[in-house]
């Protein structure tokens, strides 16, 4: 029977409770907003299922790829919908064509994010771009296992541990899956994610949301909702964005991130891809500011996937991009605001949390940097 202890060692992955012959573990969210499983003891038989299907129970050797790429999508308009290069949906359309079923993270009905299928390349659509919020699989990897026992192609887009929950939950390779994950950053509290989309906007008005919103540069990405209308209800600058900054200073993120135990190729992904940060550094001639892909290919079966006619390409050394890309082999440290910003939540709105953590940072650097500005003069 599968008892959390230690949270650290928990990702919220699922395989868990998808794998229980008896329906007896279950998924409850805890005070930072994050799931975790719990076992009804009434119905459990001591099976140990569970136990076996999680991740964190398999040993996973990392690896380098055996081959890294930047990649440009050659369809300016798939590129300007993709986080960065736009390599995904050439990947998801190759397997769609034929009669395969993609899976990624979309937004529901109430904007929150959750694993779904798509069939065609319409479908697809909306697992494009970056959602900055954990997304749960619920019962993504059930149906997964049923499209491959049918023979169908199946391509399942997910963050690491997300993968390796997949392949831990198969209990066995199938030829005819095709698996995709990114560099991930972490994943940050579904709960905090609520409650800040409450602050900025009604949900009723909101038709689009994209967290890599492209329109200052991708440089300086933002976090934009749309109306229907296609107009902005609200676009703000990701240097600028509470939320956005509490993502990227670490501070809301689930606590298995702060030790990841599948970085470095571990979750056995064919495919990962991520953006190309330093591309400035490293091919200066790829920057135009509208978003590049780096593409790490870790076996044979993601190589044959990868259709690098639909690209704009150039192979590069693993070793000067990761330099950039650090989050693929390290795990970033524990913020000391984080159990700070944890113990406000309930109180107090993310925009005033925010604000109470980081507006001293922000007024000491300003008079800092006007002291130097006299000091020149």
């Amino acid at each position: 029977m599968i008892v959390i202890q230690d949270k650290y060692y928990c990702c919220g992955c699922g395989a868990c409770v998808q794998s229980c012959p008896n329906h007896c573990v279950k998924l409850f969210e805890d005070a930072e907003g994050f799931l975790y499983p719990q076992v009804d003891e009434t119905k459990c038989v001591s099976c140990n299922i569970c136990e076996i299907v999680c991740p964190y129970s398999l040993e996973n050797k990392g690896h380098k790829p055996i081959a890294d790429y930047a990649l440009i999508n050659k369809d300016d308009a798939i590129r300007a919908k993709s986080s960065s290069g736009g390599v995904f949906y050439s990947i998801a359309k190759a397997v769609i064509s034929q009669n395969g079923a993609v899976f990624g993270a979309s937004f529901d009905k109430n904007l929150e994010v959750c694993h779904n299928y798509g069939e065609n390349e319409n479908d697809i659509l909306k697992f494009l771009s970056s959602k900055y919020v954990q997304s749960r699989i619920e019962s993504s990897y059930i149906y997964a296992e049923s499209f491959l026992k049918e023979g169908r192609y199946v391509l399942f887009s997910g963050t690491p541990c997300q993968i390796a929950g997949l392949r831990s939950f198969l209990k066995k390779d199938y030829d005819n899956l095709y698996t995709v994950d990114i560099i991930c950053h972490g994943v940050p509290s579904p709960m905090v994610w609520r409650k800040y989309l409450s602050e900025i906007a009604t949900k009723s008005n909101v038709a689009a949301i994209s967290f890599r919103d492209k329109s200052r540069g991708w440089s300086r990405f933002g976090l934009c909702f749309k109306a229907e209308n296609g107009k902005n209800l609200y676009n703000e600058d990701h240097h600028q964005d509470p939320y956005m900054q509490l993502f990227l200073r670490n501070v809301i993120l689930r606590p298995s991130c702060y030790k990841c135990n599948f970085r470095c190729g571990k979750s056995g992904s064919d495919i990962t891809i991520a953006d190309f940060w330093g591309i400035q550094e490293i091919l200066p001639d790829y920057n135009d500011d509208k978003g590049v892909s780096f593409v790490l290919i870790n076996t044979e079966r993601g190589r044959e996937l990868l259709n690098k006619e639909d690209f704009i390409s150039k192979e590069i050394c693993h070793d000067d991009v990761i330099h950039f890309n650090k989050a693929w082999y390290q795990s970033y440290s524990i913020p000391e605001n984080r159990n700070i910003f944890f113990r406000k939540i309930k109180r107090k709105s993310v925009h005033r949390i925010y604000r109470e953590l980081y507006e001293p940072e922000r007024l000491l650097k300003n008079r800092i940097k006007r002291k130097i500005l006299n000091l020149c003069r």
